[in-house]
């Protein structure tokens, strides 16, 4: 046969036939990019170039920032919780069910502080189902204890099915015991540890008479007044008497008002109000007298005071979480770089504290009292 046949080429039997072969043509000059064989330039920036660019990123990050420091001032803004924070404090870390504890710890001032961001934090948490208030304080002023008192009654009679259990600490005397009466007349929900001092029912306006003193030294108070009465507790002259009358019936006022607020708290005194009035003379108690003159229900610690807010709300002390509440902190830890937005210098509370008025407060030196406010 002859090989340069142009016929079909025999394929041995069985096999499948094979396609043809066709010649691929070369590619033309035409199918070749414009640019294929045009070299690459690479351009290096200069200087200047570069500086600019490193500008623009420098004032971009500086927008930036501008925009987040004015989203942080409008959320501060309209946040009105004062910044607190809650933490877990025990119970079960899962539940859903909290029973929250209401921090009162130091002096009383104003009252409208870090203890009524707590109210206003529980007063809008649906999961809180009782409420335990852990009262370790001296007192304070009348205004701050009985604005304390008002709003933590007003949280108790909004939300009757939650229960409020009182724990006293070490101390909680005169306006401590004062904003503790906002239990009302409930039954074993007033507990003291074994070591509290309680009591100190009564009033004081604090005054000190140092004429005598400047008279030693030749000092004399040349302050001017529209009124004689404007000086009256001024500590460089003595109190007339008809001054100490005027000071005598603003004290019993606000002492009647001291009364009324217990008697309101504890029903034993509201049935007997003379045995109260034999209790409230501004002496203090020992947890076991107080217990035993019907000042407290319960001799028990913190987790008593827990459990007995659970018995009442019937859950489980075991299954719910119990949370406390936390004063903000400062962005770094540099001492005068940032503060707490309540804090305020031992000047300005020397000045409060030194303005005469009345207290309910265990001590006649309330000028020498520099504590951490509870408010």
């Amino acid at each position: 046969m002859n090989s340069s046949s142009s016929g079909p080429v025999p394929t041995p039997a069985g096999s499948q036939s094979l396609p043809p072969i066709r010649a691929v043509p070369a590619p033309s000059q035409a199918s070749v990019p414009p640019n294929a064989n045009r070299p690459i330039v690479v351009y290096a920036v200069g200087t200047f170039q570069r500086w600019m660019g490193r500008l623009g990123w420098v004032g971009f990050l500086g927008c930036l920032l501008i925009v987040l420091v004015q989203w942080a001032s409008l959320a501060q803004y309209f946040d009105n919780s004062g910044g607190i924070y809650e933490s877990f404090h025990s119970g079960s870390t899962s539940s859903q069910d909290k029973v929250a504890i209401i921090d009162i710890s130091g002096v009383i001032v104003d009252g409208d502080g870090f203890v009524k961001r707590q109210i206003e934090r529980i007063e809008a948490d649906e999961a809180v189902r009782a409420i335990v208030l852990r009262v370790n304080s001296p007192g304070g002023t009348v205004t701050g204890s009985d604005y304390i008192h008002h709003y933590l009654t007003k949280l108790r009679k909004q939300k009757p099915q939650i229960p409020l259990v009182v724990s006293m600490g070490s101390l909680a005397a005169s306006g401590g015991y004062y904003v503790s009466m906002a239990v009302g007349h409930q039954e074993k929900v007033l507990f003291a540890e074994p070591t509290c001092t309680t009591g100190s029912i009564g009033v004081i306006i604090p005054h000190y008479d140092v004429s005598k003193l400047m008279e030693r030294f030749d000092v004399r108070d040349d302050s001017i007044s529209s009124h004689p009465r404007k000086q009256m507790l001024s500590m460089t002259r003595p109190l007339e008497n008809e001054e100490r009358q005027l000071v005598q019936s603003y004290v019993d006022e606000s002492y009647e008002r001291f009364l009324e607020i217990v008697r309101d708290g504890r029903k034993v005194f509201a049935d007997n109000p003379d045995a109260l009035k034999q209790l409230a003379t501004g002496e203090i108690f020992s947890a076991v007298q107080a217990k035993k003159h019907g000042l407290v229900d319960e001799i028990g610690f913190l987790d008593d005071a827990i459990e007995r807010a659970c018995e009442i709300a019937k859950l489980d002390a075991k299954q719910v979480r119990v949370v406390r509440f936390r004063r903000p902190e400062p962005l770094l830890p540099i001492p005068g770089f940032a503060q707490a937005p309540e804090s305020r210098s031992e000047l300005a509370l020397l000045f409060e504290l030194s303005t005469p008025r009345a207290y309910y407060l265990a001590t006649s030196l309330p000028t020498l009292i520099t504590s951490r406010r509870a408010d």
